[in-house]
Formats: structure tokens, sequence, C-alpha cells
């Protein structure tokens, strides 16, 4: 794939060091990492065509998980892994989305508060679906943290992928959803609200959120209990969207939503040393009138981007219930083997042919062939990094 013609690194590089100021350690950590991502700073390899003798260095990437250009590797060693875990069920999307005023108190206490909505959305799936009003069973979901609208603005929110059933409480039962219904979004709405403000409320009396600037007064209990009592009176957003078609659709949709970032380099349209102009799309509107481009200074746009760096530590993709790492494996073969008769026979093997017929084997992946002549390119130099020129974070309060 080409590399765009305007990145994301090119913003922040051509900032320079006014880049450093008032930036958190977490945020340091990316900036460093997407600027040196497949530059010399990281070294690399040198290879070399065996017929035309083309010699091309390649550099290493970061890896880092906010820069936009290695994503796509790790989306696709991901989503892998995932393949096998899929069922043969209807698979709905469900998005858990904090309140604006509250989203103010998340921006200034990321590590507490998204950990808490994690936890929120987590107890709520699981509560309402062991409901025997509602479907009676465990759960599983895979629950991924977005904290970003289309113009980079702060808009935590939780995406869930769930299987629409669940097991039994004795384990011998695979237990279906309504044939196109999860769950009643006005219920999960309702529980979502109460143990999130629940989790609010414990964190404030334990002293672990922190408030400053025009947020301050809420360090007062009062004054956060009054918030959270205003919060509890409105609607909470929960939306549930109709079922997947089926398993290749759920992967597409993992692909677009587990390792998405802020903004990827293919939506900058424009760049010239002071402005950006880039693709966004307004979810309140229809059709094609949702589509538009948006153009800030280089500062904001960094500042916007930089907001979503994520503390260190904190995972963004987690699986609950029936997903979740410790039983995962049992609960994943218990619902096959319930769910057999829906797994589609293999397709069947066919008969051997004679040895002259049988094709050559594929070639294990190496490395892209020669640019020139299609040859194939030898590894034949290691380049050790180069010194980096790193940013030091300037002294502010960690909002982390």
């Amino acid at each position: 794939m080409p590399r765009p013609a305007i990145e994301v690194a090119d913003i922040l590089r051509g900032l320079g060091p006014a880049l450093r100021d008032g930036l958190s350690r977490d945020q340091h950590r990316a900036v460093n990492a997407i600027l040196s991502c497949r530059t010399a700073a990281l070294g690399g390899h040198v290879s070399r065509c065996e017929d035309c003798g083309t010699m091309d260095v390649a550099y290493n990437s970061c890896r880092n998980r906010h820069c936009p250009r290695c994503q796509a590797a790790a989306s696709y060693e991901w989503l892998e892994a995932r393949r096998r875990d899929l069922l043969p069920v209807a698979y709905y999307h469900v998005v858990f989305t904090l309140p604006a005023p509250l989203a103010r108190v998340a921006f200034q206490n990321k590590r507490m508060v998204y950990d808490a909505l994690f936890k929120a959305v987590s107890e709520t799936l699981m509560t309402i679906g062991a409901d025997p009003k509602h479907l009676g069973a465990k759960l599983g979901a895979t629950l991924v943290l977005h904290t970003w609208g289309s113009a980079m603005t702060h808009h935590p929110h939780i995406h869930g992928v769930v299987p629409g059933g669940g097991l039994s409480p004795d384990g011998k039962r695979w237990v279906d959803c309504r044939r196109g219904f999860f769950l009643p979004v006005r219920v999960l709405s309702r529980l979502f609200r109460r143990l999130m403000c629940e989790r609010l409320a414990s964190l404030q009396a334990a002293g672990k959120l922190g408030f400053h600037g025009d947020l301050s007064p809420l360090a007062d209990p009062a004054a956060f209990a009054r918030l959270l009592k205003s919060q509890r009176r409105r609607d909470w957003v929960v939306y549930a969207k109709r079922p997947f078609a089926g398993p290749d659709q759920v992967l597409s949709y993992l692909a677009r939503y587990t390792h998405r970032i802020a903004i990827s380099n293919s939506r900058i349209t424009a760049y010239d040393g002071q402005r950006v102009t880039f693709r966004v799309k307004d979810y309140r509107k229809e059709g094609e009138t949702r589509y538009g481009v948006m153009t800030l200074a280089a500062s904001e746009f960094a500042r916007r981007f930089l907001q979503h760096v994520l503390p260190d530590g904190l995972h963004r993709i987690r699986h609950v219930g029936l997903l979740a790492n410790t039983q995962r494996r049992a609960a994943i073969a218990q619902a096959r083997s319930l769910l057999a008769d829906r797994i589609p026979p293999p397709d069947p093997v066919p008969e051997p042919r004679p040895a002259t017929e049988i094709p050559p084997l594929t070639p294990a992946p190496g490395p892209a062939p020669c640019a020139c002549c299609g040859g194939r390119m030898i590894l034949v130099e290691r380049v050790t990094p180069a010194a980096q020129l790193k940013l030091r974070p300037q002294a502010r309060m960690d909002t982390s």
C-alpha cells in the first residue's frame, strides 16, 4: 500500500520544539514513537535483489498503539486470534456513551474513570443477561474503548460485540436471544447509569479523583454529589444495532474498531505547515450530508490527537463474561458442543491427484519482491538504530 501523501507524523514534526509544551509522560512517549516510526532512529535492514542488484532499505516500525502507521499489522494479528472464538450465532453491536459532564471528569482522571466505565458496562451486560426476565444466561462480550468523535473531540464510549445468547446457569444449554433482538436498551441504560454513578461516587469518596481548572469545585464532595444527582435524572445513551449478517461481518467490524485510533493518515487531505484539513463524518445527519471536511491550526490538530493517548498499561480492548481470558477456552468449547448442529460441515476432502498433477507448495511468506524486476530480495545488512531526538515533557499535572 502506498504511503499517504500527508501523515500525522509530518504534522507533529512540523510543530518542532513547541510540541513539547504541556505534554504528559504518556503523550511524550507516543510522540517519540510516532516521529521515529520507520525511520533510521529505530534501525532496520538492507536488502538486495538477486537478479538486478537493486538495493532497498526498510526501517523498523514503532508498534506503538497510538501510531497511525502501526495499526494494520496489529489488527491483523489480533483478528486471526479472534477468528477461532466465533460461534455460529447472531452477533450484536452495542454502544455505551458517557454523558458530556462526566466525560469532562474522565478527561482529568483517565485511568480511574475509563477503568470504571469498562466495569460498569461489563456488569450491566452480565446482570441483565443473567436476569430470567430477559435472557437468563451468562453472556460474553468483547469491549473496545474509544475516546473520540470524528472531529477528534473528547467523546468516551465503549463499543461491544456480543454473541446473541449465552450458557444457561448449569452450563448444559445454549440460550438464544429473541430473533433480531438483543436486550432492552432502556433497561441497559438505566442500570448502566446507576452502576457508573455508584463507581464514580466511590472513587471520589476514596480520594482517587483529581480536579483542576474549571472543575476544581468538584473536589468538594457536596458539589460532586450534586453533579451525579443531575446525571441520574437524565437518560444515558445506550445503542444496540441489529445483528451482524455473519462471522465475516463480525470480523470486518472488529477490524474497523478494535485498533482504530483518533484519526488515520488517510483522512488527512491537506497540510500547508500551518493548517490541517481532514475528512469528518457527522453521525447526526443522514446520507451524503454527513460527510465533510474540517480545517484546524496544526497546533490544535496535535492537541486533539494527543488528548486521546491512553495512560500506559490501560487496556482498551477487554473480553468479559464467557470470553474472559480465564475461561474463554472452556466456555467456547462448551458452547460449540451445544451448538454443534448449527456448525456447517467442513468442505469435503478432494480425491488425491497423481503426483504429476500435485501443484507446487505455496512458498512461505517472505520479503516483498524487487520493485524493479520482481526478483527475490535477500537480506545483506542490518541497520543499527541511530541516535533519536527526544522531546522532554514539561512539568504538568498528570491526568492519567
